[in-house]
């Protein structure tokens, strides 16, 4: 149960993290600038590192840099005034596989025989350190630790002839959950694996094709939404027009149902669906699961707001801030001694005393991972003066590790693979505790329920039915993929 019980903990390791966000337009001009408006849109998606890299009169142009978008592309930087060209994918960064090293901030860049090619990348690939064994071995030189570089490396072995030939021959030997982008001298590529696990869309600006991660990125640019791109879909662009394959075996798709709860913007559209309505549906079915007998609904900020307003709606028990979350922590906060450590997480939220004394609270949050920061905000409300405290979590326990994108502790860390509700609720201090069912989930986001032989998502997080091989999980081994871990 090693990380369960620290009191301390640093809440950023409470939480899951998206590993990425992915950009990328075709003939517009000023199109690096316009990738930084798409990833700023993005950032929610990864906040450790961004970069873009844009094509312009025969040559690749890279800016890849540490930090947040904007302190990396705003305003009078330099780095957006190298970015010239009609071309451009961009990349936003929360490292899963490979480490956070400057070397691994995406896009990357290769030269192969039929022309230069960058791709960036969201997911992880399962068989990743396979493949780069194999590699290594017969002779390549990696640059990197992330696991995009075996896709490159790949390519540039493929015997096929045009660059997108070299591309889908390299893709046709991965395992796991990817979208992409890549970008060539004349092409603006984008695709899914066969599963569709992690999102992307296509969109149009001025007559520009655009793929993003998600839909917010082509609302900032007032771009339309054209559609989802498919499971299993390569879509290429050319200035002649635009061609769309299937190349690879067709499989059951299983989008990543976490989106929903909690990866993507509210805002965002997902598969048809509205991520904030999908989350207010989320909170209405657990009221309907789990009541409990209160004076006030108050979400855990921010990512628990839709769904206690769905939960406040179906109970007809009143929504209240409550919680009132500090937007300006960063995660490289400084703590210059142990007793300002130990304050932890009230430096990101801060109890609303006068809302919360004497009374009876239910508090929302979208998940509990190691239970350590749900913990601290129990006991932060209970000092606020609140009479009971009962806690609704709008997803199912979550006791598996994701491999396929998402920044997971080992299981072992997470508190529902050691403990039962019941000892969950007793370690967190609460009066009850209660999850969504897996059928409300599903019923939630539009499906009747979960058909256990035939899932239309991947739950795996909840279920431990991962839907793609997973031909490196030996060697990950006490860490996440950890064969790719940055070594010192």
């Amino acid at each position: 149960m090693s990380g369960l019980t620290d009191p301390i903990a640093d809440e950023t390791t409470d939480s899951l993290h998206e590993e990425c966000g992915v950009f990328g337009i075709f003939g517009h001009h000023g199109a690096g600038a316009l990738t930084v408006l798409g990833l700023h849109a993005l950032q929610h998606r990864g906040q450790e590192a961004a970069g873009i890299v844009t094509y312009d009169h025969g040559q690749f142009i890279a800016e890849r840099h540490p930090g947040l978008v904007g302190d990396i592309f705003g305003k009078n930087s330099a780095h957006t005034a190298n970015l010239k060209g009609d071309y451009a994918i961009g990349h936003n960064r929360y490292s899963t596989a490979g480490g956070s090293a400057v070397r691994n901030i995406q896009p990357l860049f290769a030269d192969l025989t039929g022309g230069g090619i960058a791709i960036a990348h969201n997911g992880n690939l399962t068989n990743a350190y396979a493949l780069r064994t194999k590699l290594v071995q017969e002779g390549a030189i990696f640059q990197s630790t992330s696991d995009t570089e075996v896709i490159i490396h790949l390519a540039a072995r493929s015997r096929r002839g045009q660059v997108v030939e070299k591309l889908v021959d390299a893709l046709k030997q991965v395992e796991g959950a990817y979208s992409l982008v890549a970008l060539t001298g004349k092409k603006l590529i984008g695709v899914r694996d066969p599963w569709g696990v992690r999102p992307l869309v296509l969109g149009m600006l001025d007559g520009a094709p655009i793929f993003a991660s998600e839909t917010c990125a082509l609302d900032i640019l007032g771009a339309e939404f054209v559609r989802d791109v498919e499971p299993g879909e390569m879509v290429v662009f050319t200035k002649d027009g635009v061609e769309s394959f299937h190349p690879f075996v067709k499989q059951k798709p299983r989008f990543c149902i976490f989106e929903y709860i909690y990866f993507a913007r509210p805002d965002s559209m997902m598969e048809g669906r509205n991520v904030y309505q999908a989350r207010k549906a989320i909170g209405e079915q657990l009221a309907k699961e789990a009541p409990a007998a209160a004076d006030l609904i108050v979400p855990v900020p921010d990512s628990g707001v839709p769904a206690a307003l769905g939960y406040s709606q179906a109970s007809g028990i009143p929504f209240e801030l409550g919680i009132i979350r500090n937007h300006y922590v960063g995660r490289t906060f400084i703590e210059p001694t142990d007793g300002i450590r130990h304050l932890g997480v009230r430096r990101k939220h801060n109890p609303n005393r006068a809302t919360l004394n004497g009374k009876r609270v239910v508090l929302i949050d979208d998940s509990i991972v190691r239970g350590t920061t749900s913990k601290k905000i129990v006991q932060m409300v209970r000092d606020a003066g609140a009479s009971e405290v009962h806690f609704r979590v709008a997803s199912p326990p979550t006791k598996h590790s994701c491999f396929y994108g998402v920044d997971t502790p080992n299981e072992h860390a997470l508190l529902a693979h050691e403990m039962n509700v019941e000892e969950m609720a007793k370690f967190i201090g609460v009066d009850s505790l209660a999850f969504i069912t897996m059928d409300g989930l599903y019923r939630a986001v539009g499906e009747e329920r979960r058909d256990a032989k035939a899932p239309k998502f991947c739950d795996a997080c909840f279920s431990g039915d991962y839907p793609i091989p997973m031909t490196d999980a030996d060697a990950a081994k006490d860490s996440q993929l950890s064969f790719l871990a940055e070594v010192a």
